[in-house]
Order: structure tokens, then C-alpha cells, then sequence
């Protein structure tokens, strides 16, 4: 049996990967894709997710418009605003879609998934936790319904917004620590300290650009963005983290990431160290751990998987339409 599966996404390069991913394996099973302020305004992560889903034939995956705010800080910024030399721009390099967003918010369809669910859902938040957190206040009883809860974010001894915090955790760090306090049976955690680990190269994205392949195509052209966005500024040449793509794979091959069992909190009143994951490291510690802590993962196995699913012939995945033409 498939596993059942939301994503919510602030998409953009990486967010984009890991929606293929998701949407292409056979052992998962997208019910939905929730879109959230991050890496560009919401109305664009909506315009990218659609793209990405119509161009690997999966417009039958619903996407549901989230927030456009942190749920706390009114004069946070609303977006990373993204510059046209970074690793993701506002529009994604793949034709304009075709489908639309669905009328019910976010929000709303997470609430009423939840609450209706038959069988347990893994939630797969991969930008700023606003919805998911938004959710919990309406219903902490949600949590029984979701078997585990996999979260790109955070940073130990790796960060990218400050010296402190990673950007997704930054952007709403309220949202953060609603969510990793919210009592989920199973919670995963993968930080920058992870996905920094698995670096995809320019030789993968070679080989996915070779298959001809739509998913092989557009992913090639995300990451090899990102590469040359991470130019000098990671420790191997022509290569870059995709780290929203690190929790998906992880779905299918939990042992591409290894992890610890910490307790994990969020920092929401210090200046110099707003949305900071504060994970307690101690060997003496007597916090009860509350998460599942990333610190490593294995740049080979993410490298095969992201080969095996991307470029299989549209006909031998879950594609159901063609993708529209450049």
C-alpha cells in the first residue's frame, strides 16, 4: 500500500524536486499540496507548483493556497524575495500551467483531510510552517491523524538566514515552535546539516537532462541552478544542496538521512538568534527527545533515487497526461 502523503511547499528550485518526487514514486501516494509564503510570495509559489505538476503530466494533484504571512510577526518580511541570480528565482523555467489553484484554502483542506482521514497521512512541510501551525490552533487534535511529520529546516552547527537560523524556521518562528510542541507521535527534523551533506552534482544533473524524460529535464534545469547559485560557497565544486527533495527520498529510503532522538525547540525573543533550533545535544540531558534529528545523509543513495524516479519513461509512472509544450 502506497503511503499518503501532503506536501506543503513555499516552491521553489528545491520545493520543485521534491514535488516530483512525491508525485512520480510509486510507493507515494500525494493527496495534496499546500502552498505557503517562502522562497517568493504565495501567489507564486502557487503559480510554481502548478507548473511543476502539469509539466510531469499530475495536474490530478490538487494545490491549495496557504498563507501570506507568518501567523505572529506582522513586520517579518513576507518573502525571501528571491533574486534572479539566486537558487530560485520567482518563476520557475518550465512553461506557465494550465491548472488552478483549488478554491479551498490550505488551511482548510488540512483541517478537513485530517479530521476525515481513514487511514494516517504523512505531512511533508518544506517552507515556513505557518499552515500546518495555523491547523493545529483550529485542531490539535490533528496529530492523531498523521503517522509522522518530516520537516526541511532548522540548523545545529549549519545555517543560512543569520548566524543563528535557517530561513524556514526564521520566516515564521512562532510557527515552528507551535509545531515541534504539538505532541506528533513521530517527528522528523532534517536541517541544513543534513542536506548539506548530499550534495546532487552537474554529472546527475547531466545524466537526468540525457534521459529526455519531462521530470529529467525540468530537474536538471532546477538543480544546475542551484549549482551555479552555490557557486564557492560549499565545500565541492559543481554541486548543491536540494534539500526539500532530502525529505521526500527519505519516504521511500529512510536510511539516506541518519538521525538522533533530541529535544528540539524553537528561539522566538532573542535578537541576535530569532528562529535559532535550539536541539539539545548533552549526553546528560533529561529533556524528553521530541524529534528525530538529521546531522547526516548519504549523497549517492539521493543521487540514485533521484535517477530511478526521474527518469523512468512517463508511461511506467503515475503521469496520466503528457507535459504541455516550451
Amino acid at each position: 500500500m502506497s503511503r499518503k502523503v501532503i506536501l506543503d511547499v513555499d516552491t521553489g528550485t528545491d520545493d520543485a524536486v521534491a514535488i516530483m518526487f512525491a508525485a512520480l514514486h510509486p510507493e507515494l501516494d500525494l493527496i495534496g499540496v499546500t502552498t505557503v509564503n517562502g522562497n517568493v510570495p504565495v501567489e507564486n509559489t502557487t503559480d510554481n507548483t502548478l507548473r511543476v505538476l502539469d509539466w510531469i503530466g499530475r495536474s490530478d494533484i490538487p494545490v491549495f493556497e496557504g498563507l501570506a504571512r507568518p501567523i505572529a510577526r506582522l513586520g517579518f518580511p513576507t518573502a525571501r524575495g528571491d533574486s534572479d541570480g539566486g537558487p530560485h528565482g520567482k518563476a520557475l523555467p518550465i512553461p506557465e500551467p494550465r491548472s488552478v489553484r483549488q478554491d479551498t484554502g490550505a488551511v482548510e483542506f488540512l483541517v478537513e483531510t485530517l479530521r476525515s482521514a481513514t487511514e494516517q497521512i504523512t505531512l511533508v512541510p518544506v517552507g515556513p510552517l505557518s499552515n500546518i501551525a495555523t491547523a493545529l490552533a483550529i485542531d490539535p487534535a490533528l496529530t492523531e491523524a498523521v503517522d509522522e511529520v518530516v520537516i526541511m529546516g532548522g540548523g545545529h552547527a549549519v545555517t543560512n538566514m543569520t548566524a543563528s537560523a535557517e530561513f524556514n524556521i526564521w520566516a515564521d518562528p512562532e510557527a515552528a515552535n507551535v509545531v515541534l510542541s504539538a505532541g506528533f507521535g513521530r517527528l522528523t527534523l532534517v536541517p541544513l546539516d543534513a542536506t548539506y551533506q548530499a550534495l546532487v552534482t552537474r554529472d546527475t544533473c547531466a545524466r537526468l537532462e540525457e534521459s529526455g524524460t519531462p521530470a529529467g529535464i525540468a530537474a536538471s534545469r532546477f538543480i544546475s541552478r542551484r549549482i551555479d547559485a552555490y557557486d564557492g560557497t560549499v565545500n565541492a565544486a559543481d554541486a548543491a544542496p536540494v534539500h526539500d527533495v532530502v525529505c521526500a527520498a527519505y519516504l521511500v529510503r529512510p536510511e539516506v538521512i541518519t538521525t538522533r532522538s533530541l529535544h528540539v525547540t524553537v528561539e522566538t525573543a532573542g535578537p541576535l538568534t530569532i528562529g535559532r533550533t535550539v536541539m539539545d545535544t548533552r549526553l546528560n540531558s533529561t529533556q524528553k527527545p521530541n524529534a528525530e534529528v538529521a546531522f547526516g545523509a548519504d549523497p549517492q543513495l539521493l543521487a540514485d533515487l533521484l535517477l530511478d524516479v526521474f527518469t523512468r519513461p512517463p508511461s511506467t509512472t503515475a503521469a496520466s497526461v503528457s507535459p504541455p509544450p516550451e
